[in-house]
């Protein structure tokens, strides 16, 4: 550090990943004499060099290069990180200028330093998970093909058995291909080597082409094309602030975890709402066509615009409030990737809206026409027998969506959802306070405990048959994967 203080610099040359080395000149007070050091990718400097110091001895660089490729894919298989140092006293008629004096390659080299830069514990069992939920990784990097080929065995990424050097690709060779040639290869590869900022974001570029939603992760400036052009930037938290603008995400804890955690939170929320969209496209259907077919049959208007608005709460606010409190579910990761552009409704969603819509609409038309054809006709007992026995069909399908698109149980993990809880102690207070109390408002007549009794018992069944459709998926799946 002293001898850093006390030299003066007459000229610098920074590094960059083109050059891939950078360039100090100085004046040493210890020799008096003006010194160049150079620094960089090992194979890059010793490129640049005509002797090698060994030992005190000098040895020609061109026939100690075996020697130190040997050493160095013997570090790359570590997966460590590799660095080259040569030097040159440079004459007083010599020019201040380190990039004239660097192409002159009559450099001294002095040797090699290995970093040993550990993955994470964690990283494998991320990359995993993200692999499982159809997530393709790509290591792009600036170190060598030994290093990044070592380092993707060890996250899993990479498998000697398997994988071949279609599967890989150094930055120049990337940039010899064209266009076609390259989006031929692009979906195969794992390993970029040796890249160049402007490599990264023509792979990005190029996987957009085909249609993939591209994240990228950097922290440093030169990754910032590449994080902007891709449709979700990931900068470190410890990564450079022209990367972090240019990102759309930053992970504080620069862990790769973290983007695994962050997919199974967005597919997660996106199945909450599309379970949220069943629940409430179900009620809309049966409402809507109960009170335009009960119009049509001349019948009293079987639901009040008082009782149509504490149903439009039950599906909008409460159901809402039901659904996205639904705790992330790691089996989301299992799901196959959606395209951006499939629409929100599935055929599954479609097939469940109409499906059971349907059957309430025929339980609802069955009991209109039954109360029309008693005694005492369509009375205040009966609407209210019947508004009660509605808004239960719904409460018990809540249930049913809570779960939908799963083979799970309605009652699996309910108790970590608090606010599923508090919805349903709500709809039923709710409901019970508007029947006994509602009066003309709620155009309502009080019911009997065994009239409750019953209109629970049998409404449940929505709930009971939708625990058995699931527990007969759950058996037929645990078949198929034992075979």
């Amino acid at each position: 550090m002293e001898l850093r203080e006390k030299v003066h610099i007459l000229d610098q040359l920074t590094f960059s990943t083109e050059r891939k080395f950078m360039a100090t000149l100085v004046e040493s007070p210890i020799i008096g004499k003006k010194i160049l050091y150079i620094k960089g990718a090992p194979e890059i400097v010793l490129g640049k060099c005509k002797e090698v110091i060994l030992d005190g001895r000098r040895v020609d660089a061109v026939e100690y290069r075996s020697t130190v490729e040997a050493q160095l894919l013997n570090y790359q298989n570590m997966a460590m990180r590799t660095l080259g140092f040569a030097f040159k006293i440079v004459g007083e008629n010599e020019p201040n200028d380190c990039t004239e004096l660097v192409s002159a390659n009559d450099l001294n080299f002095l040797g090699v330093v290995a970093i040993s830069d550990p993955i994470r514990p964690d990283v494998p069992a991320a990359v995993a998970k993200c692999q499982s939920a159809g997530i393709g990784i790509k290591i792009v990097t600036g170190d060598t093909p030994g290093t990044a080929t070592e380092i993707a065995r060890q996250i899993g990424l990479w498998n000697p058995e398997k994988d071949t050097e279609w599967n890989r690709i150094t930055g120049a060779a990337f940039a010899e291909l064209s266009d076609e040639e390259a989006l031929k290869r692009i979906m195969d590869l794992k390993i970029m080597s040796r890249a160049r900022p402007t490599d990264k974001q023509r792979l990005v570029q190029l996987l957009q082409q085909k249609g993939a939603v591209v994240a990228v992760t950097g922290d440093g400036t030169n990754d910032a094309p590449a994080l902007n052009h891709a449709q979700v930037g990931l900068s470190m938290g410890t990564g450079t602030s022209v990367a972090k603008e240019a990102s759309d995400i930053t992970l504080l804890d620069d862990s790769f975890n973290s983007i695994g955690t962050a997919v199974m939170w967005g597919r997660s929320l996106y199945k909450n709402i599309q379970r949220f969209i069943v629940f409430q496209l179900t009620i809309n259907f049966v409402a809507l066509l109960i009170v335009l077919l009960g119009s049509i049959i001349g019948t009293e208007l079987p639901l009040t615009v008082t009782q149509m608005l504490w149903v439009n709460l039950i599906m909008d606010t409460f159901a809402a409030l039901a659904l996205a409190s639904i705790p992330p579910s790691e089996t989301v990761m299992q799901d196959k990737p959606r395209r951006s552009s499939d629409f929100i409704i599935t055929k599954a969603m479609k097939h469940n809206i109409l499906g059971v819509g349907s059957v309430f609409l025929i339980i609802l038309l069955g009991m209109i026409y039954y109360f029309d054809h008693t005694p005492q006709g369509m009375n205040a007992q009966n609407l209210t027998i019947f508004f009660t026995f509605f808004v239960m069909l719904q409460f018990w399908n809540l249930f049913n969506a809570r779960v939908f698109g799963t083979t799970d149980s309605a009652f699996k993990g309910i108790s970590k959802s608090y606010g599923m809880e508090l919805i349903i102690l709500a709809i039923l207070a709710g409901q019970f306070l508007i029947v006994q109390f509602g009066g003309a408002v709620f155009r309502t007549t009080p019911l009997d405990w065994q009239t409750w009794l019953c209109i629970i018992s049998v409404s449940s069944m929505v709930l009971w048959v939708g625990e058995l459709i699931r527990l007969v998926q759950r058996i037929t799946h645990k078949k198929k994967n034992e075979k």
